[in-house]
């Protein structure tokens, strides 16, 4: 599906993604340093992807890993450093949350260091009763050997 505004789109059309990209921005990010290129590859294959475009460059990215019906995980978001400011994550988060294949889920979740003002305007909220949730955490796991 394509979505446009103002000069921009946002397409779900994988064949259309610039993974180099996403991956050069990816590997940079406190949530994904060092992450490998077949990683990012591999991930993309097994989400539903959202891609942002400025004519034909992308210009952003998220993706949702979902199975369509109960749940979906949010993650890696972003639009480079010389596009934001526009409205553009906004804009690509209200995209993702309108989606016809993302609605009716039970729960939907991610996980943000600095951008929660962002995502309160789509009714996410911290984690309650935290202390029934679980995790198996390796932070170091693409740091080169």
């Amino acid at each position: 599906m394509n979505f446009n505004k103002d000069g921009f789109s946002i397409s779900t059309d994988k064949s259309k993604l610039d993974v180099k990209m996403i991956h050069g921005f990816l590997s940079k990010t406190y949530w994904a340093e060092n992450i490998p290129f077949e990683t990012v590859k591999h991930s993309i294959e097994g989400s539903l992807c959202f891609g942002v475009y400025a004519g034909d460059e992308q210009i952003g990215f998220a993706r949702m890993i979902t199975d369509k019906a109960t749940f979906a995980y949010l993650a890696d978001v972003f639009i480079i450093e010389e596009f934001r400011g526009q409205g553009l994550a906004k804009w690509l988060i209200q995209v993702i949350m309108s989606y016809s294949e993302l609605q009716n889920l039970r729960r939907m979740m991610l996980a943000t260091r600095d951008a929660h003002g962002l995502y309160e305007q789509f009714g996410f909220i911290p984690l309650s009763q935290t202390d029934r949730w679980m995790q198996i955490h390796k932070p170091d796991i693409y740091k080169l050997k």
